[in-house]
């Protein structure tokens, strides 16, 4: 089943249609943050230095596909952020804002003369969303802050691995992911006592909180039994049976039994309902005590099948598995296809002319998310954004000065 091709539509419109936002953030979490808003018709405007935002560098054979697909849907200017004119655009930017959100390191945006005291004194009904890598308050708020290293101190990487290896990382953002979904969620909340109230507010979002957050209940976990959270690999410390197991083909599923009744089903799939009776492995507490005896025995049942195999098999047998997939499978993959969490979309720079991307996230059914333009070249919109705010006399001016860059 092929991808849908999706066409841009400016004249598209979403649920957050009447939203300004002003966005100065860089690299992951910010642009994650606006682009949930971007797709449900927020009006983001990315604030960028001459060299762009990091994102725009990090290239795949020349082609800017970070940038393609966090940034679609937004808007960008490009200022010269050293000058006091640039500085002084930004802040009547500002005033007309709902949402200003920023990633600089605590102390940068009060050094800018941007201060969220400032901001809110000109427009007290405005936003501020301040993303950084520890906070703004604590012992940490100067140390830079990449989601690796919250990573690691989140107590993700120590329980993530198996147990006679390192500590594993993520192999993809996640930490900022995590600060990305967590600073739009926190916006919408804060804009939306803003408009109850007329009183704006800064939201402080770290990238450490949220995925310690998610870390749920591991602390009183610890508290209760003084015992660490060991790396189990695939497995669980809740429920067993859990893991990754391997194919007669060279394949691999994911299993995972989280009920008593689904325990059931698998035994009398693989035909091993004796073993329901068993001691070992009557109930949970006592299958995560023999997990290793358990593993051998699924592990066995699933190598005897092809991986096509074992997938009916289970599915017909009303059994919770899944294949492991690789990015070239979901490419291919007619689910990924028919939920539209990938499509397609106009790109000159890609192999067709089209570019693959996610689907927008949520799904809502009556304001469902949009696709209104691609993302922007630098300072694709200084003229659009700026002309009207500055007119056309100041727009020359600064333009001529250096302080607007990029596109004209």
């Amino acid at each position: 089943m092929a991808l849908r091709r999706r066409d841009f539509d400016p004249a598209a419109r979403g649920a957050l249609d009447a939203l300004r936002v002003v966005d100065l953030s860089r690299l992951v979490a910010g642009n994650t943050l606006t682009k949930v808003l971007a797709d449900h018709g927020a009006d983001v405007v990315k604030v960028e230095p001459p060299a762009g935002d990091t994102l725009r560098a990090w290239k795949v054979k020349g082609v800017e596909t970070s940038w393609k697909t966090w940034c679609r849907n937004k808007r960008s200017v490009c200022l010269d952020l050293r000058a006091a004119d640039g500085i002084a655009i930004v802040r009547r930017m500002a005033e007309q804002a709902d949402l200003f959100v920023e990633s600089f390191r605590p102390g940068v945006l009060e050094e800018m003369g941007l201060s969220p005291d400032a901001l809110l004194a000109a427009n007290p009904r405005l936003v501020v969303v301040r993303v950084s890598g520890w906070g703004q308050t604590g012992p940490f708020r100067h140390k830079p802050g990449f989601g690796t290293l919250v990573e690691g101190y989140s107590g993700f990487a120590a329980v993530n691995g198996f147990a006679d290896r390192e500590p594993v990382l993520p192999p993809m953002f996640m930490a900022d992911a995590y600060a990305g979904l967590y600073g739009a969620s926190a916006a919408m909340i804060a804009l939306w006592h803003a408009r109850a109230t007329g009183q704006g507010q800064v939201v402080d979002l770290s990238l450490f909180e949220p995925i310690f957050a998610v870390m749920e209940p591991q602390v009183a976990n610890w508290r209760l039994t003084r015992t660490l959270k060991p790396r189990t690999g695939s497995r669980s410390t809740n429920t067993a049976p859990r893991n990754a197991y391997r194919t007669k083909d060279g394949g691999w599923v994911s299993l995972s039994t989280s009920t008593q009744g689904m325990f059931v089903k698998l035994m009398r799939s693989i035909g091993r309902e004796d073993l329901v009776a068993d001691p070992r492995f009557r109930a949970n507490p006592d299958r995560l005590q023999h997990i290793e005896e358990l593993d051998a025995v699924v592990g066995a049942a699933i190598a005897g099948h092809t991986l096509e195999e074992a997938l009916a098999k289970f599915d017909r047998d009303g059994v919770t598995i899944g294949p492991i997939m690789d990015v070239a499978q979901l490419d291919a993959d007619d689910y990924v296809a028919a939920r539209e969490a990938l499509v397609e979309v106009p790109d000159e720079e890609m192999p067709g002319g089209v570019l693959p991307m996610h689907g927008e996230v949520p799904r809502l059914s009556a304001t469902p998310g949009i696709l209104r333009r691609p993302a922007p070249k630098l300072g694709e919109h200084n003229r659009a954004v700026l002309g009207p705010l500055l007119g056309e006399a100041e727009y020359a001016r600064l333009r001529e000065a250096g302080v607007i860059q990029g596109a004209a």
